[in-house]
């Protein structure tokens, strides 16, 4: 028997250690975002323009060569016009991106040296390669530091036939050659196109990604960790990113609160873009900001509304008397402080923020220590509302809920209640303004620079927020391009 329950505990300890792993790796998303095929076609036409100015700086070697009794030199060849008339931007599911290039055509020039005998002869050759197809596959991934990035490219680029005229005294005469050298023309093209397009992917287009913030400051307390928690779900629909979302205390970046909250969950296609948060996402930044002892205010002298210290005189001016009669005269202060970090709730009502604070009430006597005269609990709830402002998300507060007791008897609770709608009216005109000033500048969300949201709407679940929006480029693609690879150069040359 005891052999038995041996074996039987040896395997409950195998399978717990074996569950270990997944578990770990469960870690909910405080932070979704999903881009539609809506929001695709929105991209395709910039990725076009970019995919077009990428091959129109292709630079194609020199060529040399002898055909019978003919020498020729070909030099100076540049594209003059891409037609990439039949383009396609789409997602392939469980990999990335498929960019589509179908019987397009480019136009370039070229010069000609041709040795003829003893006739030499040059001019300018004008070509078109149709029938361009490329096929172009990105494979999208979460990399070492959280961030979306290209890992590889798959290209396949061909050209059904190439055309050449030539121009000059003996133009007839060489049309004949045409089909050797546009022969040469569309064998190097094809070896160009797909190194330009590797070079555009692996370089150009993820250093724009890294413009997108991964772990950064908020504000000079906080900071945000928009870190990836797994590879990005690629759909035919759609691209979906999951972001740990999680705020944290600059001072103490190691604490950092559990999510236990429920994870979002984005059901809509109809719009370009769909950003989610959990209650997580909002608890985290509360946490951070109590953790940094921002939560903590102290009202005296001007902060003071004068109707409100002198219902405090009032209330207390006998227990002043009886401690120093010179105490009736000597500035009165409320300090307050938050006891623990605010929870949010989100319903399909709305979210809420409750908060609880330690309030006194406090004599500070010239000269000599403050006098305590009360101690109470302030508790609060906060309507919150949740906006957009092109690439940043905002919050503003109301207080909704008001009530103070105290933490000495049930008699001083009722003797506080004409302090209730005063002390109301202080936090609402001090207070809220206050926690609606640290919010207004709002925090970004995980979008690359030049990408806003416009014409958002903000839909209320049970435990979450989803924010539907279209796109809207305030860049172009290769503005963008340029100005991520200029911060980059930047940024390595001052370090």
């Amino acid at each position: 028997m005891f052999h038995f329950r041996m074996i039987v505990w040896f395997s409950l300890v195998l399978l717990l250690v074996s569950s270990v792993p997944s578990i770990m790796a469960a870690e909910p998303a405080g932070c979704k975002i999903r881009i539609t095929d809506k929001g695709l076609d929105m991209l395709k036409s910039e990725t076009q323009r970019f995919v077009e100015e990428e091959l129109s700086n292709i630079s194609m070697p020199d060529m040399k060569g002898k055909e019978g009794r003919f020498q020729y030199t070909i030099t100076e060849v540049k594209i003059t016009e891409l037609n990439l008339t039949h383009a396609d931007l789409r997602f392939i599911p469980d990999i990335g991106l498929l960019f589509d290039v179908q019987n397009s055509s480019i136009s370039l020039t070229f010069n000609r040296r041709i040795l003829y005998w003893f006739f030499y002869d040059t001019g300018n050759i004008n070509a078109s390669a149709e029938g361009v197809n490329i096929n172009t596959a990105l494979n999208l991934i979460r990399d070492d530091e959280g961030r979306l990035k290209i890992n590889n490219i798959s290209c396949d680029a061909n050209i059904a036939k190439m055309r050449a005229k030539f121009s000059g005294t003996l133009g007839r005469v060489y049309d004949f050659l045409g089909r050797v050298l546009t022969t040469g023309m569309r064998f190097l093209l094809n070896q160009q196109i797909c190194p330009a397009l590797n070079h555009a992917a692996l370089v150009h287009v993820n250093s724009l990604l890294e413009t997108i913030p991964v772990r950064t400051e908020v504000d000079q307390f906080i900071g945000i960790d928009y870190s990836l928690i797994d590879d990005p779900v690629v759909t035919s629909r759609s691209l979906d990113m999951n972001f740990r979302g999680m705020f944290f205390d600059l001072s103490q970046q190691n604490v950092s609160l559990v999510n236990y909250a429920v994870e979002p969950v984005i059901r809509e296609y109809d719009r370009m873009v769909y950003l989610a948060l959990s209650e997580f996402f909002f608890d985290s930044g509360m946490f951070s900001y109590y953790t940094a002892g921002i939560f903590q205010l102290k009202i005296v002298n001007e902060k003071m509304p004068k109707d409100l210290e002198m219902l405090l005189r009032t209330t207390y001016f006998g227990a002043m008397m009886m401690l120093n009669p010179a105490l009736v005269d000597a500035p009165m202060s409320l300090q307050i402080a938050v006891n623990s970090p605010p929870k949010t709730t989100i319903k399909t009502s709305g979210a809420t923020v409750a908060m609880t604070a330690n309030v006194k009430v406090m004599v500070l006597p010239p000269g000599q220590p403050p006098v305590q005269m009360s101690s109470m609990t302030m508790e609060t709830k906060f309507n919150a509302k949740v906006s957009m402002r092109e690439k940043r998300l905002c919050v503003h507060a109301d207080l909704r809920r008001f009530k103070i007791f105290s933490n000495q008897s049930a008699l001083e609770s009722l003797a506080l209640i004409p302090l209730q709608a005063p002390l109301k009216t202080m936090l609402q005109m001090s207070v809220v303004p206050l926690i609606n000033n640290w919010t207004k500048t709002g925090v970004r969300i995980p979008l690359a620079d030049g990408m806003d949201f416009v014409e958002e709407v903000v839909e209320y679940h049970n435990g979450f927020i989803v924010i539907g929006a279209n796109l809207h480029f305030s860049k172009g693609l290769r503005e963008m391009v340029s100005a991520s690879m200029e911060g980059s150069s930047n940024s390595t040359g001052s370090a």
